[in-house]
């Protein structure tokens, strides 16, 4: 680890001036402090953001707000969330390590960094991480890497199976920096790679999530999440599936599918969605639907299985969400 300068701001205008002058944001630092001790992050300074007021979680009739500075395990066990939002709950309690989510913050785990193992290896060829470098995954090992939203430059997954959920529920990302507070739309938030892989996101240079936002919605409340991976503890997806309906009288009113594992950002499934709406449920319903789950899916030399496997997923939680009461 390289040495740096570390504060802590006692208020929001204190850590967007650290920030300004070059430092990084650290909550939980279950993912920065990783990355430091690889040396594949090299800030010069960190500013702790731990005295900032982001810490409410409040569901009201038609929407629920999270403070960015909530822990993975606080939003995953409030009873509001769990039977309003069941897909949160159980995207979260996949994600990691018990340990991990006591420590680990909201705003923290939508900045994760990929865990591409080429970008995790200051040895390796990414462009990620060295712009123009090149990507060692493309002809490498890819066992685990992206068939969606790949571009020439980078084909690493991302991480979060919280923004898998939150993008199927249109969350919307609320930040602040020195011209004002700005609401991003999680679909909007995460970049596809295409030739700058190295800028993930469309926060600004600077900027600081405070919460999430999104509707209460019928589809919401009957929802759930699955994750497909090598070992049922502290592993990262192979596939996943974020699934809410409603139905009524034997029919599909609404839908929302999301999935990841397989995308270089949280994958929506529009083309999913269109497929089961005012369609009568039932297993042939869900296969219908699930067949769409790789449209347009690009697998490399050892990611082929991933693109029947995403299928399959999608196809269970489909039957799972349905026979929910």
């Amino acid at each position: 680890m390289f040495p740096f300068q570390f504060t802590k701001a006692p208020d929001e205008a204190s850590a967007l001036a650290a920030a300004a002058s070059g430092a990084r944001y650290i909550a939980g630092g279950t993912t920065l402090v990783d990355l430091m001790r690889e040396t594949v992050e090299r800030p010069a300074a960190i500013v702790d953001i731990n005295a900032l007021p982001y810490r409410d979680i409040d569901l009201q009739a038609t929407r629920l707000r999270v403070g960015s500075l909530v822990r993975m395990s606080e939003l995953a066990t409030h009873q509001g969330v769990r039977s309003q939002f069941p897909v949160i709950a159980q995207a979260l309690e996949l994600s990691a390590s018990a340990q991990i989510r006591n420590m680990a913050s909201i705003g923290g785990n939508l900045m994760q960094r990929p865990r591409c193992l080429y970008f995790r290896d200051v040895s390796a060829a990414c462009n990620r991480r060295v712009p123009g470098s090149g990507c060692a995954a493309i002809e490498g090992r890819n066992r685990t890497h992206a068939i969606l939203g790949t571009s020439d430059s980078c084909v690493a997954t991302h991480p979060s199976d919280l923004a898998v959920a939150l993008t199927a529920l249109d969350a919307v990302v609320i930040t602040r920096d020195s011209s004002g507070e700005h609401r991003i739309p999680l679909s909007d938030f995460f970049r596809r790679p295409g030739g700058t892989p190295d800028q993930e996101h469309n926060l600004s240079a600077g900027g600081l999530i405070v919460g999430i936002e999104m509707p209460v919605v019928p589809e919401g409340r009957r929802s759930g999440y699955v994750k497909v991976r090598d070992r049922e503890s502290f592993e990262f997806a192979l596939a996943s599936a974020a699934v809410g309906l409603d139905i009524a009288a034997g029919k599909v009113r609404a839908a929302r599918v999301a999935v990841g594992g397989v995308g270089t950002v949280p994958w929506r499934l529009p083309a999913v969605e269109q497929a089961l709406v005012d369609r009568t449920a039932g297993p042939d319903l869900w296969r219908e639907a699930a067949s769409h789950a790789a449209d347009g899916a690009k697998p490399l030399s050892e990611n082929g299985f991933k693109v029947e496997l995403v299928k399959r997923t999608v196809e269970r939680q489909l039957a799972t969400v349905a026979g929910l009461p």
